[in-house]
């Protein structure tokens, strides 16, 4: 409950709470120290924001992703000068590549001190300054509102992303002038895509024999997918989505095909390279998608629909470039259809495609396959209204790309453009905070999950209850297929050492664990993980030779994808 009044003088640290809480934050994330305890002063006398003490500032940082990708809102973080502000790098450079709207909080050395090498000073907002949309070390505290006012504009406006404020301790602790937030200006017109280009896509998917709906994160973060959808159904166009769009559309919906890319089906790559009309939609042709560039999708006309006018020809050249609000341009590209597409026989082809070459696996194998733990994992959860799913980044990434069917937006979060490891079980406690209803689940890998293990002792005292599964293989399985394949099989740092049990690690944490190596006992480990209401660990032991198929080789193109073969 706040307990501020108007009476009361505000200081600093006040404001930032304040501002949080017009904007309708309702959960932070932040670990204290020196530089940033007059907040944390401020929480302590009273705010409506509920604050998620972590035990790492960069596990904040990616609870803050997580809350923000499940919610469709800002995440906020907070942390002190120095290393608590540099923890923060990381989960930053994450939400910029990923676009999840992120505002930031330091505290800073005071205001006489900065530029003498004080204690725990650090230029933190020179550090992230390549990194963020853009930020702020506020020196006079009446400044304090006006700037956190904006730093959430522009943290959600455009294409999201993160932003920063660096306060220093004396401005915090200063009286500063405050008052509740005016009606907010009018927004400036947005940018809309040209009715001229809208008309002439509008005619090529008329014609088009081969078209296919390319749908990037920018879909999701945009709110689209209701105009996504129908457009697709309208022009009877399918779909494949990247990692990030992953849920965009029904996975099971007729016109969606899956996910195309390093490791996605044979059919859906074939569908994108052999297109003759590509709709991208918030996407940004990412090399793990476009393999070698010269080389994709060569006889296909590229329109690009995009928010963010770097993305558009940055890497391909748009024939037909719609710049503007995607839920926008999709509406009123859908508004100037004639007509649905002719794209009966390239559908039929697709569904032929996707049913001769599918994804496979040793099936017959006497061992616990990952991919059989992720068909059950589905299989299990199906009936379930609200689940999420996180990931760490390896192979467990994915195998949980190809395996688990998602029919929400929203539902399927993970580091894309970065590839954080470590990444997964913080998302999975800030999506927990963000849905306290939603069944929330992690596939990780063990050495992802070393990398913020420590985390379990947060969602164990905040009482955010989620259910980790490891794809345990003893070791750093991409880097081993890797090196296996293209490094003549010189095999380099990449077993872990000694055999870590993750199952104990999270009983000594407060959380369930289990060690598991067959499929009845991980049945048996997740009804008892799901049923307990406390977080919980499932280590699910894999053979170290396991290999992730399909792939495409690094610098090939997109249509020469190795499968697997028994």
């Amino acid at each position: 409950m706040t307990l501020q009044t108007e009476e009361r003088v505000q200081l600093g640290a006040d404001v930032v709470l304040r501002v949080c809480e017009e904007e309708g934050v309702e959960v932070c994330f932040g670990m204290p120290g020196g530089a940033i305890l007059p907040l944390y002063d401020a929480i302590a006398r009273g705010t409506s924001l509920r604050h998620v003490l972590v035990r790492h500032e960069q596990g904040a940082g990616h609870m803050a992703e997580g809350y923000a990708r499940a919610a469709g809102t800002v995440g906020v973080a907070f942390a002190t000068s120095g290393p608590g502000a540099t923890n923060l790098v990381t989960p930053i450079a994450n939400a910029a590549m990923d676009s999840t709207p992120l505002v930031c909080v330091t505290g800073q050395v005071a205001t006489a001190s900065i530029g003498t090498d004080a204690f725990q000073e650090c230029d933190i907002v020179g550090v992230t300054q390549p990194l963020v949309k853009r930020s702020w070390q506020v020196t006079e505290p009446d400044e304090l509102a006006a700037v956190m006012r904006e730093a959430f504009r522009c943290a959600r406006g455009g294409r999201p992303g993160p932003v920063l404020v660096d306060v220093p301790r004396d401005v915090q602790s200063a009286p500063a002038a405050y008052s509740p937030a005016p009606p907010a200006p009018p927004e400036p017109p947005a940018v809309t895509a040209e009715e001229a280009t809208v008309r002439e896509l509008a005619a090529a998917i008329g014609v088009a024999r081969r078209p296919i709906l390319y749908v990037g994160g920018g879909t999701v973060n945009a709110g689209a997918t209701a105009e996504l959808r129908a457009l697709a159904e309208l022009a009877r166009i399918p779909v494949v989505t990247t990692l990030m769009a992953k849920g965009a559309i029904p996975e099971t919906h007729e016109l969606c095909f899956g996910c195309p890319g390093m490791h996605g089906g044979k059919w859906a790559n074939w569908a994108l390279n052999l297109a003759d009309l590509v709709i991208a939609v918030g996407a940004r042709f990412d090399d793990r998608v476009t393999g070698r560039v010269e080389e994709f999708a060569p006889a296909a006309k590229v329109a690009h629909l995009d928010i963010d006018p770097r993305e558009i020809g940055k890497v391909r050249h748009a024939d037909y470039p719609l710049l503007g609000p995607l839920p926008d341009s999709l509406a009123r590209v859908l508004a100037a259809l004639d007509g649905p597409a002719a794209s009966a026989t390239w559908l039929a082809q697709l569904r032929q495609w996707r049913q001769r070459f599918p994804l496979r696996y040793d099936e017959g194998s006497p061992e616990l396959k990952p991919q059989r733990v992720l068909q059950r994992l589905g299989e299990v959860l199906a009936g379930r209204e609200d689940v999420i799913w996180t990931t760490g980044v390896g192979q467990h990434q994915m195998w949980a790309m190809q395996y688990v069917e998602c029919e929400r937006p929203r539902s399927f979060i993970t580091s894309g453009g970065h590839g954080t490891m470590g990444f997964g079980l913080p998302a999975a406690i800030g999506a927990r905070a963000a849905r306290p209803g939603a069944t929330v689940v992690c596939v990780d890998g063990d050495g992802s999950f070393q990398m913020t293990a420590q985390e379990l002792a947060t969602a164990v005292a905040e009482e955010l209850p989620v259910v980790v599964v490891i794809l345990d293989n003893g070791g750093l399985g991409m880097v081993r297929q890797w090196q296996t394949m293209f490094y003549d099989e010189r095999r380099s740092q990449e077993r872990l050492g000694g055999a870590v049990d993750c199952a104990a690690v999270a009983r000594g944490f407060g959380a369930l664990g289990f060690t598991v190596a067959s499929e009845a006992a991980f049945d048996r480990a997740l009804a008892e993980a799901l049923a307990s209401g406390r977080p919980a660990v499932i280590d699910v032991l894999i053979s170290p030779d396991e290999r992730l198929y399909p792939m495409i080789e690094p610098g090939a193109a997109a249509v020469d994808v190795l499968e697997f073969a028994a």
